[in-house]
């Protein structure tokens, strides 16, 4: 490693991060047990170091910059890890105990999320993992869950939200369809549909294939079903590339078209600034978002 191009105060970031997560210089001190004025010198000391503004300030507030959205989630990386050294070194996550709720889409908690959680059992066993699975946003501010894995970004002040990553999704069937239908003339293509069809018609008409809401053949508002639908044969549908890349007999109806990307937030109320155990699975959990790919092929 090149430390010699390392060119800021590890507290200095810490400072800027809890800034970010925060939304202001009081309530980054809080999280860090300090003084807002001392919060405040350490964000204008990384913005020295680096030579950069991180954020803009006005009467409204502060709002992070081009500079500071980029470099937040690179610094959100390095306070994951130094926060999992902590704990091991320590030995406190083999020691973390008690439940933990966590929301997210049915699809997720059924496919993805058991992998996450089988990964984190070996990092804190005591710990009670309670998931949620539903499609609907929870309200955290009803402590609902603790953690809430959603894709549009929550607007509450109360709340700490980090954009987990961009996943990929794309328009799928399993192999034995595209065998029946052919990969030419996919006008006739059934697919698997939300109750919304006109919002799936015109999200598959991005790709380029113009299909009808007769061409419908399932609707579900339960991931789930669709994914099944689309492994038995039944019809395609819109699906994260990650999983569908990782199953046998399923490929893209499309595979020129470059797919869509839709953002992944990883949510949570002010507590995680004081409960260890949701910091160890907030921490663990924003990880294995950024590398879905990874997480679903392992055995």
């Amino acid at each position: 490693m090149n430390w010699q191009a390392v060119a800021f105060d590890w507290n200095h970031l810490k400072a800027f991060v809890a800034t970010a997560e925060a939304g202001s210089l009081s309530g980054a001190a809080r999280s860090l047990n300090t003084t807002q004025p001392t919060v405040g010198r350490q964000v204008m000391g990384l913005e020295q170091s680096l030579g950069v503004t991180l954020f803009e300030r006005s009467v409204r507030g502060l709002t992070l910059t081009s500079v500071g959205r980029d470099l937040l989630e690179h610094a959100q990386v390095i306070g994951d890890a130094a926060s999992r050294i902590s704990l091991v070194a320590s030995g406190q996550a083999q020691e973390v105990s008690g439940r933990v709720t966590v929301t997210a889409s049915d699809l997720m908690c059924s496919v993805f999320l058991p992998k996450v959680l089988l990964k984190l059992r070996e990092v804190a066993p005591a710990l009670q993992i309670e998931l949620r699975a539903v499609n609907a946003v929870e309200d955290l501010m009803r402590r609902d869950a603790d953690i809430a894995i959603r894709n549009v970004r929550p607007e509450q002040p109360d709340l700490i939200a980090r954009h987990a990553g961009d996943w990929d999704a794309g328009l799928f069937a399993a192999s034995v369809l595209l065998d029946r239908t052919g990969r030419t003339n996919l006008t006739d293509l059934p697919f698997a549909s939300s109750s919304n069809i006109t919002q799936i018609v015109e999200m598959i008409a991005g790709f380029g294939l113009q299909l009808a809401p007769e061409n419908c053949a399932l609707i579900s508002d339960n991931g789930v079903v669709i994914w099944e639908a689309v492994r038995t044969g039944l019809a395609a549908s819109l699906l994260p590339v990650a999983l569908c890349e990782a199953a046998p007999g399923i490929e893209a109806v499309l595979p020129d078209r470059p797919p869509i990307s839709f953002p992944v937030w990883l949510v949570t109320h002010r507590e995680l600034q004081t409960s260890k155990r949701i910091r160890v699975v907030y921490d663990f959990l924003a990880e294995a978002m950024r590398n879905p790919e990874e997480i679903i092929r392992s055995e």
